[in-house]
């Protein structure tokens, strides 16, 4: 099962590097990781997507909190959060398929930053699940490079569930979020 951890830490040298070699010793890959400066001076966030069951990620959590400058450790695997995504896409295009790539965009809110005669660059932003949907639509063209930050995530403080909301409400373009 994939989980996400969020990793409140000092902002010093060496802590990602001290994160990753936990990662590395123990035989586990990090799906995704992201980095940033939080609300408070000299701390940032870590969001990272690993790969476990239970009884093992909570070992792991144990460990993090082992290693200097760690601050907090946070499974939100199963808590109601936010989550977000960056993708930058950049599609082949032709003068035939430009026009279909433009509407999946649109259907997508995905942003059209840069064009050129044999190329459109976009900027996707949104859940992990839009990320991959669009992502799954634009193989059909030929995609020249893709660039993709890690997920972010923050917990909901209304504590709503919208992934039991989309599941409940049953909407027929629901399957674009699974």
């Amino acid at each position: 099962m994939k989980h996400t951890l969020s990793v409140l830490v000092e902002d010093e040298s060496g802590v990602l590097s001290r994160i990753s070699g936990l990662f590395a010793r123990r035989g586990f890959n990090i799906d995704s990781l992201a980095v940033g400066p939080t609300e408070k001076e000299n701390i940032s966030r870590i969001t990272m997507s690993v790969r476990g069951d239970n009884r093992t990620i909570e070992q792991l959590i144990k460990q993090l909190y082992k290693l200097i400058n760690i601050l907090d450790v946070q499974n939100v695997t199963n808590i109601p959060c936010i989550e977000r995504e960056l993708m930058l896409v950049k599609v082949s295009t032709r003068s035939e398929s430009r026009f279909h790539i433009l509407e999946i965009a649109n259907i997508f809110r995905a942003k059209v930053v840069d064009i050129s005669n044999n190329s459109l660059t976009l900027e996707v932003i949104g859940d992990p699940g839009k990320i991959f949907a669009i992502q799954q639509i634009l193989n059909h063209y030929n995609i020249l490079q893709i660039a993709r930050t890690g997920k972010i995530t923050l917990t909901r403080d209304s504590k709503v569930n919208t992934e039991l909301l989309k599941k409940s409400l049953n909407y027929k373009d629901n399957s674009l979020y699974s």
